[in-house]
């Protein structure tokens, strides 16, 4: 049963993202390199706010917990700020997927980690869907981050700060909602909706619309098919 929640909530966790690097970036190397910084810019930035985290922790009350959480919500919304200075350093796509992998293999490594056992989860009477809500969490992290990063992306070039404060401001909605678990729907539906959200306006930003997902759906979109095709 372990080996079955493992892999389950790895291909929830990262099937979707996994999906769209080997039919998106796999086959373009100069794609590849992008991911990859993206992956390391989303690195310096949790070093930075760990830094600064961990340096509060040591000057204040380590016997006071509402000082200890304050900290730890100072720290989230500090990490989230920082994530989002580095998204016009490369394509959005790429630096947000990029953002997600790392962040996504921060998030649930320990966790899939624990998944193989030994140990039953729920056994003291903590919540059985610990796994799977974790896993689900991921996977829509993942995601929004390269929703973030093309709707930031587009709202920087076309200087609509607006919507650049609504990135950051839902990403701190999400990274925040965290604090509700272990009371899952709290924080697994409201970030599901923003997931949702977030996905149509990406679309819409970065060109398509109903007409070209139409077509893609069907498979008439000469341009995607002519995009895929590989002579033999």
């Amino acid at each position: 049963m372990t080996a079955a929640v493992f892999f389950g909530c790895t291909f929830i966790a990262f099937g979707p993202a996994i999906a769209l690097f080997l039919f998106t970036i796999a086959r373009e190397p100069l794609r590849v390199i992008f991911l990859i910084a993206g992956a390391f810019f989303w690195l310096v930035s949790l070093l930075l706010s760990s830094l600064v985290w961990f340096i509060s922790v040591q000057i204040s009350n380590k016997d006071s917990a509402v000082q200890q959480k304050g900290l730890l919500i100072f720290g989230v919304v500090l990490s989230v700020l920082l994530q989002e200075t580095f998204p016009m350093s490369h394509p959005p796509d790429l630096s947000g997927l990029g953002f997600g992998f790392m962040s996504g293999a921060f998030s649930v490594v320990n966790i899939l980690a624990d998944s193989v056992g030994p140990g039953t989860i729920g056994i003291h009477g903590d919540s059985q869907h610990y796994f799977l809500s974790s896993a689900f969490m991921t996977m829509a992290i993942i995601l929004l981050h390269m929703f973030w990063g093309v709707v930031f992306f587009d709202a920087c070039e076309k200087q609509q700060w607006w919507a650049v404060a609504a990135v950051v401001i839902s990403h701190l909605v999400v990274s925040c909602l965290t604090f509700q678990n272990p009371e899952y729907v709290a924080s697994l539906v409201p970030t599901y909706v923003i997931l949702f959200l977030m996905g149509i306006w990406a679309f819409y930003s970065a060109g398509g619309s109903l007409r070209n997902l139409k077509l893609c759906l069907t498979c008439k979109d000469k341009d995607f098919l002519l995009a895929n095709h590989r002579p033999r």
